[in-house]
């Protein structure tokens, strides 16, 4: 009987102590709050807009007709309780810089107590580093230069018409161009570029990703002078059957094009380290 009982204990240490290691490596879970922080102010075509995104989180900006900035924000906290979660509700968010032709939208959060204003320092140190995201739905002037930086999560830009600056960690992206002038640089992700006009209004396109798939499509009457390349592994995918190399030693293959599309004109540039990149044309009118 004894011989018995022991086993019994024992395989109830066992089962409380296995019990208790599970527990252990179990992820906490968080309770969630969302919330919506809005803003709109006057501001003239042709000035700088600027936006440091959230580390998680969307940025989707719209051109429009009107000379105002009109910022939504869907803000999304994460906490152990609803007392944290009511105190990171009220610290998360953006804050605006404006200044004479030019506006600073900048994420502010607690995912770095070395980054926070003298104000926040006293906050407890659980509350840092919690998890948070913030999507943005920001329409600006059709005619503005742009300065965006995001860390993951979708991006659209749309109806923009001016020098455009992108850094992405991790994204889906869509930007249909209109004319000025491109330089982007994103991690990874799924990039899909257009281009409706047959001439471009403006300066240069240099676009790169480090790893995954980049589509790109352009009028099939496009003048450009074209470069399209694979830095690592991948292939390229042209469907621009018009495309003439600019040297005949180079010739287009899978891995690089060097090319004038139609009467030639403003450098296109699209580079993939690691992934796919697709040259399509529109269909013919």
């Amino acid at each position: 009987m004894k011989k018995r009982s022991r086993v019994i204990i024992t395989l109830l240490v066992l089962l409380v102590g296995l019990g208790a290691f599970s527990a252990f490596g179990q992820t906490p879970q968080f309770l969630k709050r969302t919330t919506f922080k809005t803003d709109k102010f006057d501001f003239g075509v042709g000035g700088t807009v600027e936006i440091a995104g959230a580390p998680v989180g969307s940025i989707s900006v719209e051109g429009t007709q009107k000379n105002e900035i009109e910022i939504s924000a869907e803000v999304e906290v994460q906490a152990a309780n609803e007392a944290d979660l009511a105190k990171l509700a009220e610290l998360t968010g953006f804050s605006l810089n404006e200044s004479v032709g030019r506006a600073a939208i900048t994420t502010i959060g607690l995912n770095n107590k070395k980054t926070l204003p003298k104000a926040l320092k006293k906050i407890p140190k659980e509350l840092i580093g919690l998890p948070y995201k913030i999507n943005y739905v920001i329409k600006v002037p059709h005619y503005c230069d742009l300065i965006i930086n995001g860390g993951k999560g979708d991006l659209t830009v749309t109806g923009v018409e001016g020098s455009i600056k992108i850094n992405y960690l991790d994204t889906n992206a869509k930007i249909s161009l209109i004319g000025g002038g491109v330089n982007a640089t994103f991690g990874s992700g799924t990039i899909d570029v257009t281009m409706p006009n047959r001439s471009w209004r403006g300066n240069a396109i240099d676009i790169a990703l480090s790893s995954g798939a980049m589509s790109v499509h352009v009028p099939w009457n496009l003048s450009a002078e074209l470069d399209a390349s694979i830095l690592k592994t991948g292939s390229i995918e042209n469907g621009l059957t018009e495309l003439k190399p600019r040297d005949r030693k180079v010739p287009i293959s899978d891995k690089i094009v060097a090319a004038k599309a139609g009467n030639g004109g403003v450098s296109m540039k699209f580079t993939v380290g690691d992934g796919t990149l697709k040259l399509k044309p529109f269909s013919k009118p």
